[in-house]
């Protein structure tokens, strides 16, 4: 997630000297919405979430053609699922956003609603989580509008089916019981989170209305982990008697061709590390459309799926996608590696993070065993990946090796520029010799420790 600007800019939406509207920069920590965009080392980026994550294929291709009419031609799919639209200028994003409304690409006000990739499609959905969207935006309208809540707040609704999301969390999570009830919880994923109300779609909206009016009242920037239990319990005094099964926070299997319980086939496709070129994507669709596929479905996981394509064009979809560096494979390892944009497309990397990646995924194909993640991070901010990582972060001098942690943490290792594919050759050899039987990566990562890993970093 990039969340380069440390402070706020103009938010008076008012003209600048020469007539342009002024574009509103976000605070660091702000999701770079398109009212908002973000300050990044190549220009500004902007995060939308088409409404439903869903968007037909000429729309999406002419989001690419815009990107590449008034940014640098390069757009990205976050790990939840959002659209990234990088390198634009404070006088394009009033362009960018011409071209999506003339598209009639709805953005809905306020933070994303994540829903349920394949809503209105699986089979096995318990209920309608776009309805229910629907349904929280025009009833709590000016609540999830509000300025008051933190600019990150997440809102997950899940309907559950062969692709729920139990494995994203968030705020508030909304998820179907059957096709009468849902149950409301906070601060967590499908596991971890505490329900706090369940009943029907009325029940739901109003339980929600309830967590953001807290929020709101708490004041912006707090989320759902700092409202408290005795507060929560005030306002809903029967949550302790909720009946809850807690749903294993599995990631969704993709990329790949998945059937769907009624036959259809929907096609999983990931752009390499998350990131896609224009001309790239242009082409990839403009074969999709010559297929048959009928839509496109943004999806966690920084990937998308095609609707509609015939099973026996399959194949010849897998193969095109893979010659534009798109992965529509099960079991790639790039999925396993977060790359920001790097030297080359920002400003503020030290390094090719992209061209990197795919010579560790030559060297060492011993780290990706699905056990850990490697986060290339071309400088400190980190704007790939939030969370603690096996991290290489870019500097003047070099590399930074964080084990465990983020991009800006110190480092365990420092690793002269010149010596890094050495030194990747050197850790990934010395994880595949003190492996025990059954041990994953990770787990032999974190016995070895930093002095472990030094030591195998120094010898020659």
């Amino acid at each position: 997630m990039s969340i380069e600007a440390e402070t706020a800019i103009d938010r008076t939406g008012k003209a600048d000297l020469h007539g342009r509207p002024a574009v509103a920069m976000r605070r660091r920590g702000a999701c770079p919405a398109l009212a908002a965009p973000m300050p990044t080392g190549d220009g500004l980026l902007v995060r939308l979430r088409p409404a439903g994550g869903a968007l037909t294929l000429a729309q999406f291709a002419g989001l690419a053609r815009s990107a590449a009419a008034h940014g640098n031609g390069i757009l990205e799919i976050t790990t939840r699922g959002n659209l990234q639209i990088r390198g634009l200028l404070a006088e394009t994003v009033g362009q960018l956003a011409a071209d999506i409304d003339a598209a009639g690409i709805t953005v809905p006000d306020g933070p994303a609603i994540e829903i349920s990739p394949l809503h209105g499609i699986d089979p096995e959905e318990k209920n309608d989580p776009a309805a229910m969207e629907m349904a929280l935006r025009s009833t709590l309208h000016d609540l999830i509008t509000s300025p008051r809540l933190a600019p990150k707040l997440s809102i997950v609704v899940d309907g559950g089916g062969a692709f729920g999301l139990s494995a994203l969390s968030a705020d508030i999570r909304i998820v179907a019981q059957s096709d009468a009830d849902w149950l409301v919880a906070i601060n967590g994923d499908g596991e971890t989170a505490m329900p706090v109300a369940i009943g029907p779609a009325e029940t739901a909206v109003s339980a929600v209305g309830e967590v953001l009016s807290v929020l709101a009242a708490l004041g912006q920037g707090r989320r759902a982990r700092d409202i408290d239990p005795a507060l929560l319990r005030a306002r809903f005094p029967a949550m302790d008697n909720i009946r809850f099964i807690p749903s294993r926070a599995a990631s969704i299997p993709f990329p790949g061709p998945h059937r769907l319980a009624d036959g259809k086939i929907v096609l999983g496709v990931r752009p390499e590390f998350g990131q896609m070129r224009a001309s790239d994507l242009i082409a990839l669709l403009d074969l999709a459309d010559a297929h048959g596929a009928t839509a496109i479905r943004l999806t966690p996981g920084r990937g998308f799926f095609f609707i509609g394509l015939p099973a026996d064009t399959v194949p010849a979809m897998q193969i095109a996608a893979a010659g534009r560096g798109f992965s529509a494979q099960p079991g790639d390892n790039s999925e396993h590696i977060a790359a920001c944009a790097g030297a080359g497309a920002c400003g503020s990397a030290f390094y090719e993070t992209r061209s990197l990646a795919r010579r560790i995924l030559a060297a060492a194909p011993g780290l990706f065993d699905g056990s850990l993640m490697l986060h290339l991070s071309g400088c400190a901010k980190g704007c790939a990946h939030a969370r603690p990582a096996l991290t290489l972060t870019g500097s003047a001098a070099g590399y930074d090796l964080i084990l465990n942690g983020l991009a800006a943490d110190r480092p365990d290792e420092r690793i002269a520029g010149g010596r890094i594919d050495f030194a990747i050759e050197r850790l990934a050899r010395s994880i595949e010799d003190n492996r025990g039987a059954g041990e994953s990566a990770a787990a032999c990562l974190t016995r070895l420790g930093a002095t472990g890993v030094s030591k195998a970093l120094r010898q020659e």
